[in-house]
């Protein structure tokens, strides 16, 4: 299940991510970015798992910071199915829903409460956080998590990578 997921996050990247634009950051450079940020956070995220950052995908680790989720393959399954529940609908979506459902059917009850936990939260699917390196973590966790009435978009105008075109 492992190669697979390697195989097909290559696939994922070339056919539906071409037109995106990887952030162009190095691990050292996340581990630059204040304490207890985003970006910092990140950082450490790639250290402790001994991960290399996939161009393109940087958003999808954010995704496991922001979620909690792991990243053991069960658990990137969890992770589509909160997406799912986010609002997030793709064909790469529900064939990792239906693969994962397939291979580990015992962790049904996880995917259901990972479902139910992506439609408490606020919609951030499309967002882009790279705009976002620089905010604390917890804020954007707590503007995130069960419908909170802190909203993202006041940061924006604030990140040195702001494009003015992140997905709203």
């Amino acid at each position: 299940m492992v190669w697979m997921y390697g195989w097909t996050q290559i696939v994922y990247r070339r056919l539906f991510k071409r037109n995106k634009e990887p952030w162009g950051i190095s691990k050292e450079s996340f581990l630059a970015f204040p304490e207890d940020s985003l970006g910092h956070s990140l950082g450490l995220f790639y250290q402790h798992k001994g991960f290399d950052i996939i161009p393109k995908l940087e958003n999808h680790d954010v995704f496991h910071l922001i979620t909690e989720i792991d990243t053991e393959i069960q658990d990137e399954v969890s992770l589509q199915f909160l997406l799912l529940g986010n609002g997030k609908i793709s064909l790469y979506l529900f064939c990792s829903l239906i693969l994962g459902l397939i291979v580990y059917p015992e962790h049904l009850s996880s995917y259901i409460n990972s479902f139910k936990k992506g439609k408490t939260m606020q919609r951030f699917y499309h967002l882009e956080f790279k705009e976002l390196l620089h905010i604390p973590l917890a804020d954007i966790k707590k503007s995130l998590c069960f419908n909170a009435q802190l909203h993202l978009k006041q940061y924006y105008s604030y990140s040195p990578y702001y494009t003015n075109n992140h997905g709203n």
